[in-house]
């Protein structure tokens, strides 16, 4: 990979929200070996989420994303992935079941790691240290030992990525995410919560479904295995762009550290550095939309970000609060679509 090619546009631009490192050599040190590190995700992979998102976009599919507002390096054990994931799974077969229409599954896992601050500071006591910035910057403890920068933090922010992924997708593809373990992801919760048996009469419906279609020779493959893919924030692009490869089949340029990459409120700025490095890769995009959001700023984030039009490249993620949502959601979407553009609003929680 070229780090000085266009996945490096954004350094002559501001980047908001970047840690200040004490030790930019340090910095580019470990960035050329992250830009050395195999791909966590395939191009391939990202253009099978953009075609599934471009069934969201269109009405024809429903989009499931949950998972952590941030990941933690302590919090990569097999029982926390698993426990995630099923709760995903059960939600996504819940969903595929009343609604009929097929869900695509997007955790927010496997790199969400950074945290955007409101203040690049924090004072307790008169001491003023560094805010802490997720665990791929620095840690928690209000000591000055631990919230200095480290670069070294985003290798470990690949290492943990890489064995969530793994873990993730031996789950998916493995037998665990097989319709017929429907019961098995809710044992626990079954017990006390009067959710879980409305759940479990649901499983055993489904069960019913599936033993009527076996029994009719019916047995697709698809009920063995799920699709899921992984998403985050682009927050720090110095980790992004150094896992921005050059896709063999296309020449095009993809983020292969997740199949789907956001950018925040905090960073959405026209001539910022983050819609800057969007603009240049293939991977579908969100953008989060906060109460502020004018048309013209929508408007302007989609010439920038999918100025082809394609359905399934640029998703709006709405954060706005109940007491906006109403005044301003319905303008916003009457001037995307009047545009031409086909995208998927989704609702951030």
């Amino acid at each position: 990979m070229n780090l000085h090619g266009p996945s490096r546009s954004w350094q002559s631009l501001p980047a908001a929200q970047q840690p200040d490192y004490p030790d930019p050599q340090a910095l580019r040190e470990v960035v050329a070996d992250l830009a050395s590190y195999p791909p966590l995700v395939f191009a391939g992979e990202a253009d099978q989420l953009r075609t599934r998102m471009a069934a969201v976009a269109r009405g024809e599919a429903f989009l499931l994303q949950g998972g952590d507002c941030a990941e933690a390096f302590d919090a990569v054990s097999a029982d926390q992935i698993r426990d995630k994931l099923k709760t995903l799974l059960q939600m996504g077969v819940v969903l595929t079941y009343a609604a009929s229409v097929p869900v695509v599954k997007v955790g927010r896992i496997a790199g969400q790691y950074s945290k955007p601050r409101s203040s690049p500071t924090e004072t307790r006591d008169g001491v003023t240290l560094p805010s802490y910035r997720g665990d791929s910057v620095n840690g928690q403890a209000f000591t000055e030992a631990a919230r200095t920068p480290d670069p070294q933090r985003l290798k470990r922010m690949y290492h943990a990525s890489a064995s969530t992924l793994n873990l993730v997708r031996a789950f998916t593809t493995g037998g665990y995410a097989d319709l017929r373990q429907v019961h098995a992801w809710n044992q626990d919760f079954v017990k006390s919560s009067p959710s879980g048996r409305r759940y479990e009469a649901l499983a055993r419906e489904i069960d019913n479904a599936l033993n009527f279609m076996q029994a009719c020779g019916a047995d697709p493959e698809e009920f063995r295995t799920v699709e899921f893919f992984s998403s985050h924030e682009a927050l720090l692009l110095d980790y992004e762009s150094a896992l921005t490869r050059v896709d063999s089949r296309t020449g095009r340029l993809y983020d292969v550290s997740a199949h789907m990459v956001w950018i925040g409120e905090r960073t959405r700025q026209l001539d910022g550095a983050h819609v800057e490095f969007a603009s240049k890769i293939r991977n579908p995009i969100g953008v989060k939309l906060g109460p502020t959001t004018t048309p013209d700023d929508a408007l302007a984030l989609l010439d920038r970000l999918d100025p082809d039009r394609e359905p399934g490249r640029l998703t709006f993620v709405v954060r706005m609060g109940a007491d906006k949502v109403r005044d301003k959601l319905p303008e916003l979407v009457e001037k995307v679509t009047a545009s031409g553009a086909v995208v998927a609003w989704v609702t951030d929680p």
